[in-house]
């Protein structure tokens, strides 16, 4: 009986060091306090992949923290408040999502939420540029598809910059397709599969509906009806909330969604894909969101364009210059 318990504590003390061996990262949250960020650190609280979990944000922080440490997981909580503890909050980070700044309200455009949210980026990838450089970071404050690029220039600048470590989350234009898809069809939305690439607002949002599994078929009308909704998801949801916020809920699912995807891609978990706003040369834009291949140096592969059909030609080519003036925006401001 002793000789089985002695055998018993010796693979529970393998068991125990070979995980903690494997699945040793360090994910950090700034703006964890947020109506985004509360329910994205829950949810990175329950992923297994987590050891230490970091909060930052300007308020609060130090009670999320209490909070959520109450929770039987096996990641460590830590609080951090305000910019002069953001350098600890960062330190030694694996992986790093940003869901700071202001939310969208209604008659808001992602334009007018530009000036607050840029200069966040701005100082926040400052100090990942010191403190946590190999990063892979996940950027979901908007607008992102100038948020991306203003924080690679500001890596760059640093000397830093890895363009296969920087992501816009564009996740949740593909949870929102999957979750419309699967109630158009019936099915479970789980079980849908469909490329969403571009960026991450409005005419930019392009769901690439011919190649969606299980086939979506319908008329012209439908498909155009379809591909708008997805577009002005967001829109939908500021106008249901009638002033009281924009989407966090949704947007902490797919923004975990996706960091759950780039620690698995550490993990040296294979065939890793989502899709997410990069640096790219697949079109002319030089961000652009595609499928990708995540592994241990984040980018893997990048899969390019899905095959498109003439509709989905012209939405690439209403696309790109809004994403040009995007990108470009943000360029200058990192310059300025």
């Amino acid at each position: 009986m002793l000789k089985q318990a002695t055998k018993q504590l010796a693979i529970q003390s393998m068991r125990s060091f070979s995980t903690s061996r494997q699945n040793n990262y360090k994910v950090t949250v700034c703006g964890a306090s947020g109506g985004i960020g509360q329910p994205l650190s829950l949810l990175l609280k329950q992923n297994p992949l987590v050891t230490s979990l970091s909060l930052y944000d300007i308020v609060h922080t130090p009670g999320v923290a209490a909070d959520l440490s109450h929770i039987d997981t096996k990641s460590s909580t830590h609080g951090y408040i305000g910019a002069d503890q953001l350098g600890d909050a960062l330190k030694g980070a694996d992986v790093v999502v940003i869901p700071a700044g202001v939310p969208r309200k209604p008659g808001m455009t992602r334009d007018d939420l530009f000036n607050v949210n840029a200069g966040i980026i701005k100082d926040i990838a400052a100090t990942i540029a010191k403190q946590c450089p190999k990063a892979m970071v996940a950027i979901i404050t908007n607008p992102v598809n100038t948020c991306v690029p203003i924080a690679a220039e500001i890596l760059k600048k640093a000397g830093v910059y890895d363009p296969k470590r920087l992501f816009g989350v564009s996740t949740l234009d593909v949870v929102r397709a999957r979750a419309f898809i699967g109630e158009a069809l019936g099915v479970d939305p789980q079980n849908v599969n469909i490329p969403v690439i571009g960026g991450h607002s409005g005419v930019t949002i392009m769901p690439i509906l011919s190649q969606c599994q299980p086939a979506f078929k319908g008329s012209a009308d439908t498909i155009d009806k379809l591909t708008k909704r997805i577009q002005e998801a967001g829109t939908e949801v500021v106008k249901a909330k009638a002033g009281a916020g924009s989407a966090t809920l949704s947007m902490a699912y797919a923004g975990a969604r996706f960091a759950g995807s780039l620690l698995k891609g550490l993990d040296g978990q294979k065939n890793v894909v989502e899709c997410s706003y990069v640096q790219s040369t697949v079109t002319e834009a030089a961000f652009f969101a595609t499928p990708l291949v995540l592994g241990k140096n984040g980018i893997e592969e990048n899969l390019g364009l899905p095959k498109l059909n003439d509709y989905e030609k012209k939405l690439l080519e209403a696309a790109i210059p809004e994403l040009k003036k995007n990108i470009q925006k943000g360029v200058d401001f990192a310059n300025a």
